[in-house]
């Protein structure tokens, strides 16, 4: 009798300190939620960019914005809900930056991205990229570089996306300018207008 108590205590500790050591354990997960709006949230998970659907009851879906490379993730991110020929959809938008360097010349470039999303049909409709890159650079002004002067320009790359309150779409860059509009039916976005813009004359 006395054995088989002693053995119940054994059994009884061996119990409550494994309970304890699993106590300890919490699931870690490298989350990063940048921007969050109603059920809709843009979070970086192991270096994935996902826009985050939460629906009813929990479940949530994803829509998969970007892989990126280890330590370069968005500077700043902004999810906007538009309405668009009655279909509610999300722009999303983010800031990334890169510096390029040598001895004579850097680059500092500032690049907009931007997804327009069906969040019900789990699809990106438009992507976007516009890039401002500033320049600055040392050029010598004899053979023997002993007089140097800094030249300071701006690069401009791609268009610079904006939104109607109709929900179409504006592309604009300095020489051209689209106009698209969403087509439900397809669910795309369609060109309805292209406009070239005269350059200024020099005076």
């Amino acid at each position: 009798m006395k054995k088989i108590l002693l053995f119940c205590t054994l059994l009884l500790l061996c119990n409550f300190t494994f309970s304890q050591k699993s106590s300890t354990f919490k699931k870690v997960t490298s989350s990063n939620a940048l921007a969050k709006i109603e059920n809709i949230s843009a979070e970086v998970v192991k270096n994935n960019f996902y826009l985050f659907i939460t629906n009813k009851g929990g479940k949530k879906d994803t829509i998969l914005l970007k892989k990126f490379e280890e330590n370069k993730l968005p500077l700043q991110c902004k999810i906007s809900p538009f309405m668009a020929k009655g279909i509610k959809l999300y722009s999303v938008s983010w800031i990334e930056n890169k510096i390029t360097e040598t001895k004579l010349k850097t680059e500092d470039a500032t690049t907009t991205l931007t997804e327009i999303c069906d969040v019900t049909s789990k699809t990106k409709l438009l992507s976007n990229t516009q890039t401002v890159t500033k320049i600055k650079e040392i050029h010598f002004l004899d053979a023997k570089q002993t007089v140097s002067e800094t030249i300071q320009k701006v690069r401009n790359e791609g268009f610079a996306l904006s939104l109607t309150k109709e929900g179409d779409v504006i592309l604009k860059n300095k020489t051209q300018e689209n106009k698209m509009t969403y087509n439900p039916t397809e669910n795309k976005f369609v060109n309805i207008l292209i406009t070239s813009t005269p350059k200024k004359k020099k005076q």
